[in-house]
């Protein structure tokens, strides 16, 4: 594959990756904090299940961001997720792999069912110290890829 079909796709992976974060972000602005004493009305689900699902959406382009962009520089892709993050940490597109394994973990459980004191830790951690990872990948990726 040329250098310039690999451009072109690394592009084409950029927008969705930053639409996915657009989304997610004012997901986020619309949701309080989860409270797991409330009885929530389907109404006021939603915004949490829109979040969830763009919450999963982002962290699967971010992942597939990461191989196009590797393939871009190296011409080849790593092995395992765990190399795939430590070059992208090396890159300075993330700042930590651990918090990727986390955010990956999260959704794979958003999936299941839980209790409400289980959900609140899930948006919690998508609210908080994920957002601020994904806060700070959309401005890496805006600044380093043209």
């Amino acid at each position: 594959m040329s250098q310039k079909n690999k451009h072109i796709i690394l592009l084409s992976y950029k927008e969705k990756l930053l639409r996915s974060i657009i989304l997610l972000r004012a997901s986020l602005h619309k949701v309080q904090p989860f409270d797991e004493n409330k009885d929530y009305t389907f109404d006021e689900l939603e915004p949490y299940d829109a979040l969830s699902d763009r919450f999963i959406r982002t962290v699967e382009v971010a992942i597939k961001f990461f191989r196009s962009y590797q393939i871009y520089n190296e011409a080849i892709t790593s092995e395992t997720l765990r190399e795939l993050l430590l070059y992208s940490e090396k890159q300075g597109l993330i700042t930590k792999v651990d918090i990727w394994f986390e955010m990956r973990e999260v959704r794979n459980q958003i999936v299941h069912d839980y209790l409400p004191d289980q959900q609140k830790m899930l948006y919690d951690d998508i609210i908080n110290s994920f957002a601020k990872e994904i806060e700070f990948l959309q401005m890496q990726v805006e600044n380093k890829i043209k």
